[in-house]
């Protein structure tokens, strides 16, 4: 029986894929790299499914709800980095300029509490009063006395009723505004489990070729193939000769092409390190984004 155990447990041990082995060679090959999806993506950390291998590989109909609820965060066509590929038991994540809005971290919620104006202290002493006063003319003096302390605190509540859907609106843009901005990802689903064949770039483009166009992957993965010390190195991401930085560029190559940073703000973002940098140009101040080192989106404001 003991020796029945110890083989399986050997059999076990040798049909079991390195995962993080196999994730380092996706994260490796993947990220940093500039792709662009077929279809409109989710502002979601839901992103969307892809189960490989089946006869309707996406579902279109929670597709759609998806961007109903969430907006579009990468229009199709739209050049993004890779921003993490991540290997889990059952699914592997393909994220997209961030990964999308909403992982742990991400504020969703728009409700604002409502502060009631309280009962003052006069308010309940006159409601007191008012049931030991004999004398009409007094009970009628503070009755309205009352009536005017209770219109002055429901007027108090009106503001701040006022002020919460004021502060709630402004925090439903907020959140739409951040997904927007927050990329998306692909799910490539396996429901009994990620196969060892599917940790492969190659199994991953083919599972995602429907989905997003890899060109630029498989151009730079092409050029790296040259050097055989390591076929899955991509190219480096040099700087431009124009003078300005590119989607996908690590943080060192984009200050080696604009100089140090002349304001620097670092944020996590759920389980991921966000960076701005603002760098001085000649074509005016250049504010840059970057997620776990990448530049993922700038613009240029004239000084």
């Amino acid at each position: 029986m003991l020796k029945w155990l110890a083989a399986s447990a050997v059999l076990a041990l040798a049909t079991t894929p390195l995962e993080g082995q196999s994730e380092a060679a996706l994260r490796e090959y993947f990220e940093g790299q500039t792709v662009s999806p077929k279809l409109a993506m989710p502002g979601t950390e839901d992103g969307v499914d892809i189960h490989p291998g089946t006869a309707r590989p996406l579902d279109y109909p929670r597709y759609a709800s998806r961007l109903k609820q969430s907006g579009t965060a990468l229009k199709r066509g739209e050049p993004v980095t890779v921003t993490k590929v991540k290997v889990k038991s059952k699914h592997i994540e393909f994220q997209l300029g961030g990964g999308g809005y909403g992982t742990f971290g991400d504020e969703t919620s728009s409700n604002v509490a409502t502060p009631a104006a309280p009962q003052t202290r006069r308010e309940k002493n006159l409601e007191a009063d008012i049931k030991r006063e004999t004398d009409p003319a007094k009970k009628r003096a503070m009755k309205e006395e009352l009536d005017d302390l209770k219109a002055d605190r429901e007027r108090e509540n009106e503001r701040n009723r006022a002020s919460v859907a004021e502060a709630e609106e402004h925090r439903k843009q907020n959140v739409r505004q951040r997904r927007l901005e927050g990329g998306s990802r692909f799910n490539i689903r396996y429901p009994n489990g990620v196969p060892a064949r599917a940790l492969t770039p190659e199994a991953v483009t083919t599972a995602l070729a429907q989905y997003l166009d890899f060109g630029q992957v498989q151009a730079t993965a092409t050029a790296g193939a040259a050097t055989p010390s390591n076929p899955l190195q991509p190219a480096s991401a040099a700087p431009p000769k124009g003078g300005l930085p590119r989607k996908g560029m690590l943080l060192p190559d984009v200050e080696a092409l604009l100089g140090p940073a002349a304001a620097v703000t670092d944020r996590k973002e759920g389980t991921l390190r966000v960076q701005s940098r603002e760098y001085p140009s000649p074509d005016g101040r250049i504010s840059a984004e970057f997620v776990e080192g990448v530049l993922i989106r700038y613009r240029i404001a004239s000084e």
